[in-house]
C-alpha cells in the first residue's frame, strides 16, 4: 500500500512540474537570471520531496505552487516595469570598452580579471586590442563586440547579394512520409515519389529524413544505414 502511494505522489510530482515549468516558460540554462535559477533548483527540491512524502503531499504541492506562481509574477512585473526589471533581474554592465577596463563594473559584477579574460579566450580572443566593447549581461554571459577589422566577413562588405535561405521543410522521418509538411511545401505525392525514384530510392521507407529547400525547388534525401562504419572517430 505504501508503495503504491509512493507512486502515485511520484506521478502527481511528475505532472506538477511539467505543468508549472510550461507556466514560467521554457529557458535554456544560459538564459536564467539568478533568480530564476534559485527558484528552478527549490522547485526541484522541493518536488524530490514531494514523491517520497505520504502524510501531507498537500504541503509540498502548495510550496511548489507559490515558487512557481512568485516566478510567473516577478517574469510580469519585470515585462511591464524596466526599473523593476533591473532592481530583480539586474542590468548589463561594461566591462571593457575602446581599450580600457572598467575595475568598478568588475566589482560591482563580482567578477575578476582573470574569468573575464577566460570569456574572451572562450569566444577566439586572446589580445584584447581585438575588442572594441566587452558586456557583462545580466545572465553571466559576456557579450563581445569586435573591432571592425576583426569581425567576420559579411557577403555586404563585397557588394554581394546572396539569396535569403529558408528553413528546410522536414517531409520524410524514419521513413514515414509527413503529408501536412509536403502540402505546406507546395508539394504533393506525386512529385515526391519522382524525386524519389530520380535519386534511386524506390520508397520512402528507405530514406531516414528527407528535406525540401523551398528556395531551390530541390530534396535532399539521407538514406537509412543499417549498419554502422567500420570505425568510430569518437571513441
Amino acid at each position: 500500500m505504501e508503495i503504491f502511494k509512493i507512486l502515485l505522489t511520484s506521478l502527481a510530482s511528475v505532472i506538477t512540474l511539467f505543468l508549472l515549468t510550461k507556466l514560467m516558460g521554457n529557458k535554456q540554462v544560459s538564459q536564467l537570471s539568478m533568480f530564476d535559477y534559485i527558484i528552478g533548483i527549490s522547485i526541484g527540491s522541493i518536488a524530490a520531496e514531494f514523491a517520497t512524502e505520504l502524510e501531507n503531499p498537500e504541503h509540498s504541492l502548495a510550496a511548489m505552487l507559490v515558487y512557481a506562481l512568485s516566478a510567473y509574477l516577478v517574469s510580469l512585473i519585470t515585462g511591464k516595469s524596466t526599473h523593476m526589471r533591473k532592481i530583480i533581474i539586474g542590468r548589463p554592465m561594461i566591462l571593457f570598452d575602446k581599450g580600457k577596463l572598467y575595475r568598478k563594473n568588475f566589482k560591482k559584477m563580482r567578477i575578476d580579471i582573470s574569468d573575464f579574460l577566460t570569456h574572451c579566450r572562450n569566444q577566439g580572443y586572446f589580445d584584447l586590442s581585438q575588442i572594441r566593447t566587452a558586456i557583462f549581461e545580466y545572465n553571466g554571459s559576456i557579450s563581445i563586440l569586435p573591432v571592425e577589422t576583426n569581425r567576420p566577413l559579411a557577403p555586404s562588405d563585397m557588394n554581394l547579394n546572396p539569396v535569403q535561405q529558408e528553413i528546410l521543410v522536414n517531409v520524410i522521418l524514419d521513413g514515414h512520409i509527413n503529408e501536412e509538411n509536403l502540402k505546406k511545401s507546395g508539394k504533393n505525392k506525386v512529385w515526391l515519389e519522382k524525386q524519389l525514384h530520380d535519386q534511386g530510392f524506390h520508397n520512402a521507407e528507405e530514406v531516414f529524413l528527407g528535406c525540401i529547400n523551398t528556395v531551390e525547388n530541390t530534396l535532399m534525401l539521407y538514406a537509412v544505414q543499417e549498419t554502422g562504419k567500420n570505425f568510430d572517430p569518437f571513441e
